[in-house]
């Protein structure tokens, strides 16, 4: 097996490729634009440089990685094409990692450098809204340092203090005798955790362009020849699938790919978009990045938690003043499938989440 060492650069965007490598980066240019000196123009390089580094390359790989015919737009060859989307699937796969890896070097930077700088610790299940917030903090001297996991863990890192802020979402309304309340019941006390308004999204079936296999509910999963991608174990994304599959009585063994796991939403769009899959579950933004179609089934709340204690701290207020700002919630209502709901507005657990009036306990402080 031939081995060869690619070099990356951690870009300062977040666009869909945020790890850059030249080769890559000459290989999408060529595949969007359609020809070689069209790509060097966007890539502000010179032709001779390009057509070089194509040369080289083709010669240390041993395979032909541009084909063109006179008259005819450059275009990938089978491995070029096969190359370049192994790589866009390892960078989708490892998304939640770059980001937390961008968040440790900013933080680190931050404090080393300015003392006037506030920043805020999450742990928090994937969100692209989630991600925004962070470019948007920083313009305003705030940073995040996100680590995105499944809402399971991110309220365990809160409670066990490795966090200062926890993000999880919940299928609206909130239901009693529910898979979620029995999740994150246990996890979270009023009169100890506060909850903070964040966003309102939906969540639904991520499909191919033009759904070509025609599917409009999760009872189409279940149908002979389709593949599915699942989100993994822990995360709210699972949980809120799981409860969905059982409310319809349906097995997750009638499912083929339902033990078939993607960490992050990024992740899963990027599987059906390179054809691994027919459909995945997850958030419509992450679909329409990849253009692909949505289908979509349950809108859900994502909050933000917190310890009560700490809401007096200057980050945490800093971030409840941007999630106010009117700049903030239309950047927010930009992104597909998501509307501000209640954004930076501390809120009453037991209003929001009224787990705890359900069963005969009585109510709950806030």
């Amino acid at each position: 097996m031939r081995r060869i060492r690619l070099n990356y650069v951690l870009g300062a965007d977040t666009g869909s490729a945020p790890l850059h490598n030249p080769l890559l980066d000459l290989l999408q240019a060529v595949r969007e634009q359609g020809s070689i000196s069209a790509a060097a123009r966007v890539l502000e390089l010179s032709y001779r440089h390009v057509w070089g580094e194509l040369k080289r390359w083709e010669l240390e790989l041993g395979q032909p990685l541009i084909l063109w015919e006179k008259g005819q737009a450059a275009r990938l060859s089978e491995f070029g094409a096969k190359l370049l989307l192994a790589e866009r699937q390892v960078q989708a796969r490892l998304l939640p990692q770059i980001e937390a890896l961008r968040a440790d070097l900013e933080r680190a930077f931050a404090i080393a450098f300015d003392d006037s700088v506030h920043v805020l610790s999450f742990h928090a299940s994937h969100d692209e809204a989630l991600a925004a917030l962070g470019e948007e903090a920083r313009t305003r001297g705030l940073h995040l340092d996100i680590r995105f996991t499944g809402s399971v863990d991110a309220i365990r890192a809160l409670n066990e203090g490795r966090c200062t802020m926890a993000g999880f979402h919940v299928r609206l309304p909130a239901a009693p005798a529910s898979l979620s309340q029995r999740t994150y019941k246990p996890l979270l006390r009023p009169g100890l955790h506060k909850l903070i308004g964040f966003a309102r999204r939906s969540q639904g079936l991520i499909v191919a362009r033009g759904n070509p296999l025609g599917l409009h509910g999760l009872a189409d999963l279940a149908r002979p020849g389709v593949r599915f991608v699942n989100r993994a174990r822990g995360t709210g994304t699972r949980v809120l699938f799981d409860e969905l599959l059982g409310e319809l009585g349906l097995a997750p063994a009638a499912i083929a790919g339902y033990a078939t796991d993607e960490p992050s939403h990024a992740a899963v769009a990027q599987a059906v978009a390179s054809g691994q899959a027919d459909a995945g579950f997850g958030i419509e933004a992450s679909a329409r990045s990849r253009g692909l179609d949505f289908v979509p089934l349950v809108e859900e709340a994502y909050f933000l938690a917190c310890l009560k204690s700490t809401l007096e701290h200057d980050a945490t207020r800093a971030l409840l003043a941007l999630l106010r700002t009117a700049a903030w919630q239309r950047r927010l209502a930009a992104l597909p499938g998501y509307a501000p709901m209640q954004s930076g507005e501390v809120l009453s657990m037991s209003r929001v989440l009224p787990w705890w009036r359900f069963g005969g306990r009585g109510k709950a402080g806030a």
